[in-house]
């Protein structure tokens, strides 16, 4: 039996253990099952990455919500509030739709810019993606409603999603995949992980201990539910001794059979089913909790259609600017080009799908409406973004010859970004490849606005264009916040969250993704995104962290004061120009290299701020001591390494401003030292090793095994053998007998 307070906290009950692993499963597709004779109600989840996309009770549509830009283009505003603001406005939604869970955020790395469901991730980076996903966190859990982060862990790509096996070394699990979960469940609190289809190292993740209680809980202190992906699970006895809570959606009570019977016949301990039926009713009892009335007037909120158009604007990313074309000359004559100009992508394809309560509408009328010029339309290619049509293309030709600027709009087609499968390359559809290039020949001044989730391949014409802006897939406000920046109404303050590289076979992943055989090797290791394009130093289209201003603004002053949890950096901002600008001031680390290979630079803060027209403003950014640690693979830890550490403000990972050296203490890292550690490393160790060279001196008067282990030569040839080989070989001192007792003299 299991003893729970009910769902009002008031009294104990006593749960059978029929009882306790009905709570295991799903009741349905959205909803857990309740125990109302126990006053343990039911909890309905929902979707809702950008925006609420609950599904009708006949799965006939979904129920009409606002629709956010995607996290992808939300990452461009490298802004955690403005994040937190639209992940609260969800949540209201999900709350008065009667959903108590919001599936979100997704907190995936991404790995390869062809991964099918980056829309809906921040970043190639974990500490920005940490950084946006704590503020999505309390966001939606300041409404009362729970956060679900997923996909817990290393959930890179849609192919073969719910069986492949991401092959990663530690170092590289720690320091980018688990990282960004670590600081959310730390600093957040989110009710539920998610845990992910695929296996890592050979392992489901849904039955990995190591994983789901090890770290999760032991290590980071999680002690909300760990539910699974939809039909992740591949053994559910195996998956609740690991520490998966809750199977999703509904088995039919098929699961709850299997438990009972694992229990029954002694294979599985009573005491983790109702470990887990605590842990479910607990979610219960919380979100029956949050949405009791308090009695306070109801705090005034932003309109959610006016959110979802500031968000779009902060969310377009100004790449190139050559002489000034944007923003718009006050009368210019505009020719706006592109089928997607009448109607733009705004969201991606699969789960996360919005209805969305408004349309999108379109650029062209976006922009009319702000512009004082004249502004004409010409659709240039077939209204699916991939038929090439000879008319068309003639017409928008005509069009851009007599405009003094021509804005060409293209993207990704819906086709091409949806869960489920991956991108097969990075290319634009042939038609708008033409239509750019042919405008590009006839135009005055050329502008190309890209709308799609992720980067696309411009190394057609990104040369011989004036501008090029991207909107991401920015939601229903994404005509009238792109119409906002283009006309100089605001300030284009979005900056890259992935880089944007020349051509596909240039990015770390690109030998390896998304692999084969059921399995998926993280050859590039920790050099995943602009850490891999920055080691090898090859050439990008646009760096990560890249994005311009219409204003001119410059870094001044970086003041570093170091305390015990870590360095405060100061950044000046100065606004040198007549227009009000959104700056975001990213600073990254130079890290030593003797211990291990690093990045050239990591990012370990950033702050992103508002400069009235000349005027000045301080950035501050805090970086705890963990921000420059790295995870050693031999000691099986985290450790900060000694040496000068530079710290750099940047406008994007190659854009380096200010630099400030930063000498550091770091940790005393000794390796534990077995038979299995190599002589090199014994005689390495500052004080083993002089032991280790006394006591064979001792043992041995002739001086031969001495001179084996001081021999340069010799150690050069041996020294990367374990040294209990060597303490076999009855022709030398050495043996296991002699370590053992340098070993407790000098080691404890």
């Amino acid at each position: 039996m299991s003893a729970f307070g009910d769902a009002q906290g008031a009294q104990s009950v006593e749960l059978t253990l029929t009882e306790a692993a009905s709570l295991l499963s799903g009741a349905d597709m959205a909803s857990t099952k309740a125990l109302t004779e126990h006053g343990i109600p039911s909890v309905r989840m929902t979707d809702g990455s950008n925006g609420l996309a609950m599904n009708l009770p006949d799965f006939s549509g979904k129920v009409p919500a606002t629709c956010f830009p995607t996290s992808s283009a939300l990452a461009a505003t490298w802004d955690p509030a403005l994040v937190s603001r639209v992940a609260a406005a969800i949540a209201r939604e999900a709350a008065a739709a009667g959903a108590q869970v919001l599936l979100s955020p997704g907190m995936n790395l991404k790995r390869s810019p062809l991964g099918g469901r980056n829309f809906e991730y921040y970043s190639e980076d974990p500490l920005l993606t940490a950084e946006l996903a704590v503020g999505f966190v309390k966001g939606v859990q300041g409404e009362g409603v729970g956060a679900c982060v997923k996909h817990y862990v290393a959930n890179n790509q849609e192919t073969d999603r719910m069986r492949v096996s991401a092959d990663v070394s530690e170092r590289a699990l720690r320091e980018l995949y688990l990282r960004a979960f670590e600081e959310v469940v730390s600093r957040a609190k989110p009710w539920l992980v998610m845990a992910s289809y695929n296996k890592v190292n050979g392992t489901y993740v849904s039955e990995d201990e190591r994983l789901l209680t090890g770290i999760l809980r032991d290590e980071w202190g999680f002690d909300g539910v760990v539910v699974s992906d939809w039909g992740a699970v591949d053994d559910r006895v195996r998956a609740l001794r690991a520490g998966l809570d809750l199977e999703m959606p509904s088995t039919s009570g098929a699961s709850d059979a299997q438990v009972i019977a694992a229990v029954e016949d002694g294979t599985l301990d009573a005491a983790f089913v109702h470990r887990s039926a605590r842990r479910v009713a607990e979610l219960a009892r919380r979100a029956a909790d949050s949405r009791r009335p308090t009695g306070d007037p109801p705090a005034p909120v932003e309109s959610a259609a006016d959110l979802a158009i500031t968000a779009a604007e902060r969310s377009v990313v100004l790449l190139r600017n050559e002489h000034g074309v944007l923003p718009l000359a006050p009368r210019a004559g505009v020719a706006v080009i592109g089928a997607y100009a009448s109607a733009p992508r705004f969201q991606g394809g699969g789960s996360a799908g919005v209805q969305p309560k408004q349309p999108a509408g379109s650029i062209v009328d976006a922009v009319g409406a702000r512009h004082a010029g004249t502004v004409e339309y010409a659709p240039g290619y077939a209204a699916d973004g991939l038929t090439r049509d000879p008319a068309l293309l003639d017409q928008a030709i005509s069009v851009a010859a007599t405009a003094d600027v021509a804005i060409v709009v293209v993207g990704s087609p819906e086709s091409a970004e949806s869960e489920g499968y991956d991108r097969a390359d990075l290319d634009l559809p042939e038609a708008q490849n033409e239509i750019v290039a042919a405008v590009a020949a006839v135009a005055r001044s050329t502008v190309v606005v890209i709308v799609s989730g992720g980067p696309v391949r411009t190394e057609a014409w990104r040369t011989s264009v004036d501008a090029i802006v991207s909107t991401g897939l920015a939601g229903q406000g994404v005509s009238l916040g792109l119409a906002s920046i283009l006309v100089g109404d605001a300030d284009p303050g979005g900056r890259l969250a992935e880089t944007w590289p020349c051509e596909l076979a240039d990015t770390p992943s690109f030998l390896s993704f998304p692999g084969e055989g059921g399995h998926s090797v993280y050859g590039e290791g920790i050099f995943v995104g602009y850490r891999g394009h920055d080691r090898i130093n090859g050439a990008v289209a646009f760096p990560f962290g890249h994005g311009l201003s219409f204003a001119e603004t410059r870094f001044e002053d970086l003041a570093v004061v170091e305390s015990a949890s870590g360095w405060s950096v100061d950044v000046t901002v100065v606004n040198d120009s007549e227009r009000a600008a959104r700056e975001v001031v990213q600073l990254y680390v130079e890290a030593p290299e003797l211990a291990a290979r690093r990045a050239p630079r990591a990012l370990v803060g950033f702050a992103a701020v508002a400069v009235a027209p000349g005027q000045k403003t301080q950035a501050r950014i805090r970086v705890p001591r963990r921000a420059l640690k790295r995870w050693d693979e031999a000691a099986a830890g985290w450790t900060l390494d000694s040496g000068i550490h530079t710290f750099v403000a940047a406008r994007s990972s190659r854009d380096a401003v200010l630099r400030h050296e930063i000498d550091v203490v770091g940790d005393d890292i000794r390796m534990p030292l077995t038979a299995a550690s190599t002589l090199v490393e014994w005689l390495g160790h500052p004080s083993v090793g002089p032991a280790l060279i006394a006591a064979v001196t001792e043992a041995d008067p002739t001086g031969r095994t001495t001179g084996m282990l001081t021999n340069p030569m010799a150690v050069l040839m041996i020294g990367g053998l374990p040294i209990g080989r060597l303490a076999v070989d009855a022709a030398n001192a050495l043996t296991l007998d002699l370590l053992d007792r340098v070993l407790d003299s000098h080691m404890g």
